[in-house]
């Protein structure tokens, strides 16, 4: 099983840019691009938050036109961009997401891999949560099937990550969380966004790990002090394969065109 992960698409809508210099859209049509042209396909997409860059009905409305050419199953969970009633709006075909204004929390059975998806966010505030509700929800999915493995998808990490400004709007109640995660061995996996760069750390027994943007990425500076600033370093997504004993293995793929692909061998057409 093939597993995409993409995250923090912050899309806008009428040509609009974020930050009046990121065209998020140009983003993710590229990223996109790069998707249909992978030498084996995915099974499923996932969109680890902050979709779009504010919350606004004609935001997700662009959003369902780029994501539409997918031919895998796509799905979404909201970051501390997003607005849940919209985003929910924008995607009535998506009977996964659950409706009537409550936390997006969900969970997958129809692949390899079991896959839950916690919704972290506060409305009105960058930071996120998981707040008791959120872990009394988790222990129980996780106690309904302890032999399968299980890719939990989140927007916040639940670790610092020594980039102080990111830190600081980062997940309330990640001790606790963790508390749980170590109680269920078959959690493969936790996957974030919200930090726009690819970081990767033992987290209560499993691993945890963050995907870059496929737009802009959180500038790497990790002195306490240091500004919030973004830089546009190559962007990216990543894919997880489910290799059943081998467990999970996760690539970055860079976004975009480069040079190649090469043998290489010169002499490999005599090899044989």
């Amino acid at each position: 099983m093939l597993i995409c992960q993409i995250s923090d698409l912050h899309i806008e809508a009428f040509g609009r840019k974020s930050y009046r210099g990121v065209d998020t859209t140009a983003s993710l049509e590229r990223c996109i691009s790069t998707l249909r042209a992978l030498p084996q396909a995915p099974d499923v997409i996932v969109a680890t938050g902050d979709l779009v860059d504010g919350g606004r009905a004609e935001e997700y409305a662009a959003l369902a036109l780029l994501l539409n050419g997918l031919a895998a199953p796509v799905y979404l969970l909201p970051g501390n961009h997003d607005e849940r009633a919209n985003l929910c709006a924008a995607f009535p075909d998506h009977a996964y997401l659950p409706r009537g204004g409550r936390r997006l929390h969900y969970v997958i059975e129809d692949f390899p891999v079991r896959m839950i998806a916690l919704d972290t966010v506060i409305p009105g505030t960058s930071g996120g949560m998981v707040d008791a509700a959120t872990l009394d929800w988790l222990e129980r999915i996780l106690a309904e099937a302890r032999a399968r493995p299980t890719l939990i998808m989140m927007h916040h990490p639940p670790f610092l990550t020594g980039i102080g400004h990111m830190d600081e709007i980062g997940l309330s109640g990640a001790a606790a969380f963790g508390e749980v995660i170590a109680r269920h061995p078959q959690v493969e996996r936790i996957i974030c966004g919200h930090l726009h760069r690819s970081i990767t750390t033992r987290f209560a027994g499993t691993v945890a790990s963050i995907c870059p943007s496929p737009a802009h990425q959180v500038m790497l500076d990790l002195a306490a002090d240091a500004q919030a600033r973004y830089v546009m370093e190559p962007p990216g997504f990543q894919l997880h394969l489910w290799q059943g004993a081998g467990g999970l293995v996760s690539h970055t793929v860079a976004i975009g065109e480069f040079a190649g692909p090469y043998l290489f061998s010169e002499d490999e057409d005599r090899i044989g």
